[in-house]
């Protein structure tokens, strides 16, 4: 009798070893897609927060002061200016590089990122004086850099937002936007920052408007350029004026645009699914254990 029941003792062991391998095994992988989600999470929120326009706006030219600017420049000389449009989370510092790729994954303090940062075409001179001056930035969700462009599709939001200042070169200039297309990215008359007669460019443009309001007397055109998720190169431009006559902010009086909350809700909820899923394995394994 001794003897069956080691006999029988030996493959029950090696059930019980597989089964506890098994379950080691799943309670590993559900403890490294854990990690996982909790690391994609951190980096999400850190992506969003480094692309906020509050995290740059102790380095913002006031009129009185400009001190604070200048400590940007010397921390990176090719920041070169500051867009704000008012009543939008577009309010940033502008770069510009010795070629259109590097700040796609750079910052404005010159560390990668990315989020990037607004940065002038590389052809443009960088006190855009040129007729048609093009700025690029990513198109991100939650409105940061140029994830906003996309509601200037609605006329109401376009005529409560079409203004905005430039700030170059030491001084202040108005921004009048009166018009969004939606072009290619490989249209050369579009980005044609060697443009002269602003008249003539202005027309062929207004054949991919989206939107298109009164369009004042123009010297020179600012161009803002993101991504469209319609199409791989697609790319949806909001055309403005660059004014010497500046415009007063609108929303100064009224409170602070509020930023959307960078906090990746949804994520944090399945994180949350996933911790409770790996708890309730171990009880288990402890309660079969016991048992």
């Amino acid at each position: 009798m001794k003897r069956k029941d080691r006999k029988i003792s030996l493959p029950r062991k090696i059930v019980s070893m597989i089964d506890s391998t098994v379950n080691i095994a799943v309670l590993l992988f559900f403890i490294l897609c854990v990690l996982f989600s909790g690391y994609s999470i951190w980096d999400n929120n850190h992506i969003y927060t480094k692309a906020s326009p509050s995290v740059y706006e102790t380095y913002k030219p006031e009129k009185e002061d400009t001190k604070s600017f200048e400590e940007l420049i010397r921390i990176n000389p090719d920041v070169y200016g500051w867009i704000s449009i008012y009543g939008t989370q577009i309010d940033y510092p502008l770069v510009q590089g010795e070629d259109n790729d590097k700040y796609v994954n750079t910052d404005y303090e010159g560390n990668f990122s990315l989020s990037g940062a607004l940065f002038l075409d590389c052809n443009n001179a960088r006190n855009m004086s040129d007729t048609v001056n093009i700025i690029y930035g990513h198109h991100m969700e939650k409105d940061k850099m140029f994830g906003g462009l996309d509601h200037y599709e609605k006329e109401d939001y376009f005529n409560k937002h079409r203004y905005g200042n430039l700030y170059v070169d030491g001084k202040n200039y108005g921004l009048e936007f009166f018009m969004l297309i939606k072009a290619d990215a490989y249209d050369s008359k579009v980005y044609n920052t060697n443009e002269r007669d602003i008249n003539q460019y202005i027309e062929y443009i207004s054949s991919y408007n989206l939107q298109k309001l009164d369009i004042p007397e123009c010297e020179r055109l600012i161009c803002l350029s993101t991504c469209s998720s319609d199409s791989t190169n697609g790319r949806v431009i909001l055309v403005g004026s660059i004014t010497s006559e500046t415009f007063e902010d609108p929303y100064l009086e009224k409170e602070e645009i509020e930023e959307e909350s960078s906090i990746d809700w949804y994520h944090m909820f399945l994180y949350g699914i996933m911790i409770l899923l790996i708890l309730c394995i171990l009880i288990v394994l402890v309660w079969s254990k016991k048992k």
